[in-house]
């Protein structure tokens, strides 16, 4: 598949309403959210403020540094049945691609207006919406940047657990991102938020397996 085929398709993938994808539940169970690695920076320093706004820090009168975001979806089962009360723990790098951990120790500076970390759940039919910076790249080491991107661990009693990393379209980083390119063209698509028409706003849909009582 050439590069604009690659980028087409997941572009018109990523578009779709993943609701109305796939009609029947054995091919629904071909689009779970796909999973990925944990990484090294899970938050370990107790805060108090972990809202779905992760520009501002309670108790602090200034906001977060770099372009600020908006991400909003739903959560649906195999059978695209929305899904409330759901768990959902987000964490991820700062504008300038520092993670708030101890084990960060990259040159980059730490945003100290910058929540860092939230732990929201899923409402009515099963939506969410958080607001955050776009995360920066992070070095893994002299030669490559990890590609930008927000973890995210989704759990509810009765489903099976999700770890997962959200990406952005169109990233140059992308395709340099060894996570990212091990996963196919369709998983890919599943894991990239979707631009919508106003500016900085995204969209982003996850699929968690209902374990069958």
């Amino acid at each position: 598949m050439s590069h604009n085929s690659r980028r087409h398709f997941m572009k018109n993938l990523a578009a779709s309403t993943l609701a109305g994808a796939f009609a029947s539940s054995a091919q629904a169970q071909i689009i779970l959210t796909p999973r990925e690695m944990e990484g090294p920076y899970y938050p370990i320093t107790v805060q108090k403020d972990k809202d779905a706004d992760l520009t501002r820090v309670a108790g602090k009168t200034g906001v977060a540094q770099g372009t600020h975001i908006e991400i909003a979806g739903q959560v649906f089962d195999q059978n695209m049945t929305p899904v409330e009360g759901v768990t959902l723990d987000l964490w991820q790098a700062n504008a300038f691609g520092k993670y708030h951990h101890p084990h960060d120790t990259s040159e980059a500076p730490v945003d100290e207006h910058f929540q860092a970390w939230a732990i929201i759940q899923s409402g009515k039919q099963g939506r969410f919406r958080f607001k955050t910076v776009f995360p920066g790249a992070y070095p893994l080491n002299a030669r490559s940047q990890r590609t930008p991107h927000i973890h995210l661990k989704a759990t509810k009693r009765g489903y099976d657990s999700l770890l997962t990393q959200l990406y952005f379209p169109d990233h140059p980083l992308n395709q340099q991102d060894g996570l990212f390119r091990r996963k196919s063209v369709q998983e890919q698509a599943l894991m990239t938020v979707r631009q919508t028409e106003q500016e900085n706003h995204y969209l982003y849909n996850l699929i968690l397996h209902k374990i069958p009582l």
